[in-house]
């Protein structure tokens, strides 16, 4: 790597997270409770360092509990911040999970397996959490949890689309630069 590339690199990760926070906040304006930390999470894991991936995914769930609570006015009381704080937990070992599984697999199959993971563990956590403080598990039925999966996936391979245009943007002009 050269070092005029650098600074383009930067600019172009700094956009990258600030879209991606973005996103998430109208996910989350979108979808509320259903808001895609899974998809997220793996998207961060794919197109970011380890670190970074970790940053970013609590970003987008704070974003995600900003727009909650200041725009569509979640309570204020004590299981709504536990189920907050566990939803952020959850959502940092969904991108570990979703960087292991990418690494595990072959290949094209890394996003598929990102994102499986990702979302496996989300939905597991949440339902053991669930069952564990005798909440009501009938939500978890296949066609709730087949919903929450296609907003996962939609949201995920779009920004995944995204991200793609962003690296052939940055690739153009990294070789634009190295010309000059």
């Amino acid at each position: 790597m050269t070092r005029l590339s650098l600074p383009i690199i930067e600019e172009r990760n700094l956009l990258w997270s600030g879209a991606l926070i973005l996103v998430g906040a109208f996910f989350s304006l979108a979808f509320a409770c259903a808001a895609p930390l899974a998809g997220f999470a793996a998207i961060a894991a794919l197109t970011s360092a380890r670190r970074n991936a970790l940053a970013l995914t609590a970003a987008i769930w704070f974003s995600n509990q900003l727009v909650g609570f200041t725009m569509l006015h979640y309570p204020l009381d004590f299981e709504t911040l536990a189920w907050g704080g566990a939803l952020g937990l959850i959502a940092l070992i969904c991108c570990e999970t979703a960087r292991f599984a990418a690494r595990m697999s072959i290949g094209a199959g890394a996003p598929f397996a990102a994102l499986a993971a990702s979302f496996l563990v989300y939905e597991g956590a949440l339902f053991a959490i669930t069952r564990a403080v005798g909440g009501d598990v009938s939500h978890y039925a296949l066609a709730s949890v087949a919903r929450i999966f296609a907003i996962n996936a939609g949201a995920f391979f779009g920004l995944w689309a995204l991200a793609l245009v962003c690296a052939a943007i940055g690739a153009g002009r990294r070789v634009a630069s190295l010309r000059v």
